[in-house]
């Protein structure tokens, strides 16, 4: 949102568009183009005030007293962060005035504030007044095909692709990613596609499209069509491993391999390759790939942050630690990115200090909230948690999805230190700033339970299911506290079942339903379930579940080799020390 301190610019700008008949600008100097645009910079004059030259598409109006007032209303209501006031004032300012950058401004308001039939008006406006504008024709065709519109997206589209066909047809499958009638998409892009048969684009959009639409044969054609015009591109083969790696990682993999094969320098696959061999737990052969990378493409910052990433994931802290400050050394483009991981890599090599020196090091982006988290943390453990809350407190998040991220992080601390009071607190005045974040609502529920506030568990939880009606962990929590602290059992076993029908294979899930089983006195399909669970994730809690039902059950020998070693890895779990006290005195 425009800031007051922007103004002056933003006058600038209006005395542009419409003071030509309060202003008369200079002649343009020597070797200035005729016709400059507004980006053009001021003539000037020995002794005089700059003066904008006026650009050939703007508008000939006068500044009037209403117009200026409006424009003064818009900005300041955008200031204060009164979106709705300033979206209506510049849309009809860019009525009025058919000024492009009005309509533009109002367009990208009218966006922010979520309103669709506005943004659309003033994207009409702006691609009306400035028919040149390929940013212009850009956004009006993403706001068409966002509501549906594909009939008048098409001729948008059309005229797009015709200034630059290779980089239009990129586009459109990000375009109609979220469009819902997939066929008539689908149909568009080939009625599209059809006009650029020599164009590997064209049919890598087509591919996409097919596969968004269920269309794998089309999608599979379209791919080879991709490659047979543009043999060897490599952002079509990584799509390609990507699709194929949705049914089958072995036959995602034997494409990378054989693609390899064909062309050895093909850095983004072979890091492709590399990814999906770790996530198939092919670590050796996935080192090997890194090795490969790193001496093909030496002193190369993407590289070795990627094989520092892997590294990370495959638990070689010391060589993501390498590969990491390898990339800081190179310039790697977002060093951001780079303190953040390495944060948390020296915090996992046991170096709290460090690890703060590299959060505090990152100033901007999608990880500034997620590294002031960390430092929060890392600072409560220190038993600084004032500090720590007053970090977070000064945090400002780019967005309401990183606002909600602080709010979670400073309830994190206080529940680890057990202040569950102060937490539930804090949470509670985030979800009347955010009533509709469904991870806030989850996380003041969870807290609700250890305050002893279980109507407001179930309303957030309810709230939660009507927000995300696949939330299965809003099912099994809900589920599993009707069980334990209720007598409304049928109900439970309701909710979990859809919640198991959701993640058939949760542990935690698999836990709930068989502690409802145990509830409702089902000690046999109690132990299928509990016995299920524990073999996937081993968890303390779902120990003390199992134990307690082999207890019930006479296995008292059984229940307590199991809490036994439950304990040995989980001494200070709560509810596992709770039952054995319980259960064995």
């Amino acid at each position: 949102m425009t800031q007051l301190k922007y103004l002056p610019l933003m006058l600038g700008m209006l005395l542009t568009a419409c003071g030509q008949n309060m202003v008369k600008a200079s002649p343009p100097a020597e070797g200035t183009p005729p016709g400059a645009s507004e980006s053009s910079e001021p003539v000037k004059q020995a002794g005089s005030v700059p003066v904008p030259v006026v650009a050939d598409n703007l508008p000939k109006l006068d500044l009037t007293p209403d117009i200026f007032y409006q424009f003064l209303l818009a900005e300041i209501a955008g200031q204060r962060g009164e979106i709705g006031l300033a979206k209506t004032a510049y849309l009809d300012l860019a009525r009025k005035t058919r000024d492009p950058r009005l309509a533009r401004r109002a367009a990208e308001i009218s966006v922010f504030a979520r309103d669709q039939e506005g943004a659309l008006e003033a994207t009409r406006l702006w691609s009306e007044t400035d028919q040149d504008s390929e940013r212009a024709s850009q956004t009006l065709a993403a706001l068409l095909l966002a509501q549906g519109k594909l009939t008048e997206a098409e001729p948008v589209l059309r005229r797009l692709l015709a200034n630059d066909a290779a980089n239009g047809f990129m586009q459109i499958p990000a375009m109609l990613a979220n469009t819902r009638d997939t066929q008539a998409s689908f149909d568009m892009v080939q009625r599209l596609a059809a006009g650029f048969p020599a164009l590997a684009e064209a049919q890598f959009a087509t591919a996409q499209v097919a596969i968004q639409a269920g269309k794998n044969e089309q999608a599979a054609a379209a791919l080879q069509n991709t490659e047979k015009l543009r043999p060897g591109w490599e952002p079509a083969a990584v799509y390609r491993a990507q699709w194929l790696a949705k049914t089958s990682r072995a036959d995602a993999l034997g494409f990378m391999r054989d693609f390899l094969a064909s062309y050895p320098q093909a850095r983004e696959v072979r890091l492709a390759y590399a990814r999906l061999l770790v996530h198939a737990n092919q670590y050796p052969e996935a080192r090997s790939q890194f090795n490969r990378l790193t001496s093909d493409f030496p002193r190369n910052a993407d590289v070795s942050l990627a094989a520092g990433l892997l590294s990370l994931q495959m638990g070689d802290t010391q060589a993501a630690l390498d590969l990491l400050t390898q990339t800081l050394a190179y310039g790697y483009k977002d060093p951001d990115t780079v303190h953040y991981y390495l944060g948390l890599v020296t915090e996992e090599l046991k170096q709290p200090e460090v690890a703060a020196k590299h959060y505090q090091e990152v100033r901007d982006g999608e990880f500034l909230v997620r590294a002031r988290s960390r430092q929060a943390s890392l600072l409560a453990r220190q038993g600084k948690m004032g500090d720590a809350r007053s970090l977070l407190s000064s945090t400002l998040g780019d967005n309401d999805a990183q606002r909600v991220l602080l709010v979670q992080a400073e309830a994190e601390l206080l529940r680890d230190a057990k202040d569950y009071a102060s937490a539930f607190q804090v949470l509670s005045d985030g979800v009347k700033r955010y009533p509709d974040a469904s991870d806030l609502l989850y996380d003041q529920a969870m807290m609700a339970e250890k305050v002893g506030k279980l109507d407001v568990l179930e309303t957030n939880l309810r709230r939660v299911i009507e927000l995300k009606p696949d939330a299965a962990q809003a099912y099994n929590a809900l589920g599993y506290t009707l069980a334990d602290r209720t007598t409304r059992l049928d109900e439970a076993v309701g909710l979990l079942d859809k919640a198991l029908s959701l993640a058939p294979d949760d542990p935690f899930i698999l836990d709930s339903m068989g502690w409802v089983q145990y509830r409702k006195g089902n000690f046999v399909r109690a132990r299928e379930f509990l016995d299920r669970a524990y073999k996937a994730r081993p968890d303390p809690e779902i120990a003390a579940h199992l134990g307690e039902v082999m207890w019930v059950y006479g296995k008292h020998d059984d229940a307590t080799v199991l809490w036994q070693a439950s304990l040995k890895n989980h001494p200070q779990n709560e509810v596992l020390l709770e039952t054995v006290r319980r259960l064995k005195p």
